[in-house]
């Protein structure tokens, strides 16, 4: 197990493979588990880097405020401590954040981005806004995270077959620490980068689920506003994409990677 520290804080990362890295950032209440399915086939490729957020899995949970900017930071500490060139960029809902994040500040660190099932902002604006926040917010510390964890898994995995992902999900959801999940979902709340998406200057990859929480039509207006993005949407799929539609996932994305100008070393 590797670790780095940056800002006080001790950060977990894995590596697997070799090539030009590629660099998977996972959601809210999340880790490095959740990339198990692409791990194989993504290292046949390239440098697969996997890290645990700033109060997730096994990296340190300060008792802070948390920020979207400070994930970032973490990261880009990540690829100084890796001395990382340019990466590939994939970060999957609060992972999608942080990865626009970065590529607005930080345009020329990237290589390629891909967001899955995420926004560039998440901002209050209409009184329903303001009510479903509230109830996911009092939900998230009223309840524990084995039963936030079990419901989760219930709507993200529905189908019979699913099984073995609904008890995945309720036994990693259930090791959270409370508060830092509490703390990263605030980190969340009126956060915004949608009006610098112009900045984002490298190739760009949006993957969207068929039955994503947010609808299919939202990420096509964000998809516009970048200046070389697409929108690949993945059929009957909710929003963990990556595990409930591993091998289309898998081929969505290394269909792209592949496409991206490859840097002077070979894969």
């Amino acid at each position: 197990m590797a670790y780095f520290e940056h800002d006080g804080c001790s950060l977990h990362y894995e590596e697997y493979g070799q090539g030009d890295p590629l660099v998977l950032v996972h959601g809210l209440g999340s880790s490095c588990q959740d990339w198990e399915y692409q791990v194989p086939a993504l290292a046949e490729h390239y440098r697969v880097i996997l890290v645990d957020v700033r109060g997730h899995g096994r990296s340190d949970k300060p008792r802070e405020r948390y920020s979207i900017a400070g994930f970032s930071a973490d990261l880009i500490a990540l690829f100084e401590h890796l001395n990382l060139g340019p990466v590939h960029l994939v970060g999957l809902s609060m992972g999608g954040m942080i990865g626009f994040q970065t590529a607005v500040d930080h345009p020329a660190l990237l290589r390629s981005l891909c967001i899955v099932n995420s926004a560039p902002e998440v901002k209050l604006r209409s009184p329903d806004d303001y009510l479903q926040w509230a109830k996911r917010w009092g939900l998230a510390r009223l309840l524990s995270p084995a039963t936030v964890g079990k419901a989760l898994g219930a709507k993200l995995f529905p189908k019979p077959g699913q099984t073995e992902l609904r008890q995945k999900m309720a036994e990693r959801w259930a090791r959270n620490d409370k508060r830092a999940y509490a703390a990263s979902f605030d980190a969340i709340v009126g956060w915004g980068v949608r009006e610098r998406l112009s900045r984002i200057t490298c190739p760009t990859l949006i993957i969207s689920a068929d039955r994503d929480y947010t609808p299919v039509a939202l990420k096509e207006q964000y998809t516009a506003l970048i200046p070389n993005a697409r929108l690949a949407v993945i059929a009957d799929s909710r929003h963990a994409t990556p595990l409930d539609q591993p091998q289309t996932f898998n081929q969505t994305l290394l269909q792209f990677l592949a496409a991206v100008p490859t840097s002077t070393k070979d894969h």
